[in-house]
């Protein structure tokens, strides 16, 4: 009789923290390279579910599968983003999980923690966008939000944009900003850090690319604050107000077909007949394949919005996954050992 014997590879958060996995050059590269998979059709990516439990804290759980063809893997994360657990309970607003499987014979290789590869892939998605559509001399970075994203944010967008050299950092307290410039200036020395002290405003004058990183539902950022020649990435929900977008001379998406039924800034613009589908200049995918070109002029002002791919995800796990083989981290669960008939019962 074959052997029913059915283990899978479970890696925490600190497995693949020891396997060298916090490497940001690396996930750049890795998610890059699956946006042109996914160009290429090498890539499924079915819709993902959302079950929100609350209309106005935006309480949910997010489904994302995802499969690559040419590594003959599927994947899903499994995703909570509850965003009143900092204030509630003291504890992080986002967790999440993924599973790999191979689609040979179809079984599980792995299970992870996700938390790390979602926040991680956010901030080398928008790194990517910065590295189109932001100006390469650009000086200052100024930032609405000052929790991990945030962070992982700034360590990405200064692996594309090594100019950068000033940090403005504002958030609903100093608290989260003291640690935010605490965290980082170990990580980035060479960096000027400004604390904003709570207020929006100052940490985005001047700046050359802006970033929203929080959990909120409200128009948080102003176009008035906005320069000429900037470029935002937005990767929370609602965090600005319409007239930005209106501002913007480009808007691009991670995939706009996948952000226009959500609920960010430029999706209920859309649902409000206030944007159009000709009104989005581009994919990002469509300018990495140089099917449309990215910044043209230092003047642009370009809005990035993305929502998330799950294939991004996929991939930069299973690159973790890979890395975190050979360096012989994580640990064997077995899921059965015979079938359930094989097993005495009484």
């Amino acid at each position: 009789m074959k052997s029913a014997h059915i283990s899978v590879k479970y890696f925490s958060q600190e497995d693949l923290l020891n396997s060298g996995c916090f490497d940001v050059n690396e996930a750049i590269d890795v998610i890059e390279k699956s946006i042109v998979g996914f160009m290429n059709k090498r890539v499924l990516m079915p819709d993902k579910t959302v079950q929100i439990f609350d209309d106005v804290t935006q309480d949910r759980i997010n489904v994302l599968p995802a499969t690559l063809l040419d590594e003959k893997i599927c994947g899903v994360k499994w995703v909570s983003v509850f965003p009143n657990n900092p204030k509630k309970f003291a504890k992080q607003n986002v967790s999440a999980v993924i599973i790999l499987s191979e689609i040979v014979s179809g079984f599980p290789i792995a299970l992870m923690e996700g938390t790390f590869v979602s926040n991680l892939r956010t901030a080398a998605i928008s790194a990517i966008a910065a590295k189109y559509l932001a100006k390469q001399c650009s000086e200052t970075i100024g930032f609405i939000g000052a929790g991990e994203n945030a962070k992982m944010n700034l360590m990405a967008m200064k692996t594309v944009r090594p100019s950068l050299r000033i940090c403005k950092v504002s958030s609903r307290t100093i608290d989260t900003e003291k640690k935010f410039v605490e965290d980082m200036s170990k990580v980035l020395p060479d960096m000027k850090f400004v604390l904003c002290e709570t207020n929006y405003q100052n940490a985005i004058e001047e700046s050359d690319i802006i970033v929203t990183a929080t959990s909120t539902q409200i128009d948080l950022l102003k176009a008035d604050w906005v320069k000429q020649g900037a470029f935002y990435s937005h990767i929370g929900g609602w965090e600005d107000e319409y007239k930005v977008v209106q501002k913007a001379d480009k808007i691009v998406c991670d995939d706009w077909e996948s952000v226009k039924h959500r609920g960010q800034t430029v999706s209920r613009m859309y649902q409000e007949g206030l944007l159009l589908d000709s009104d989005i200049y581009a994919d990002l995918g469509e300018i990495i394949t140089e099917q449309k070109k990215g910044r043209e002029t230092d003047d642009e002002f370009i809005y990035f919005n993305t929502v998330g791919l799950s294939y991004a995800d996929v991939a930069l796990a299973y690159h973790m996954y890979n890395r975190s083989i050979k360096t012989k981290n994580g640990t064997n669960l077995t899921l059965q050992e015979k079938r359930i008939f094989d097993h005495v019962i009484c």
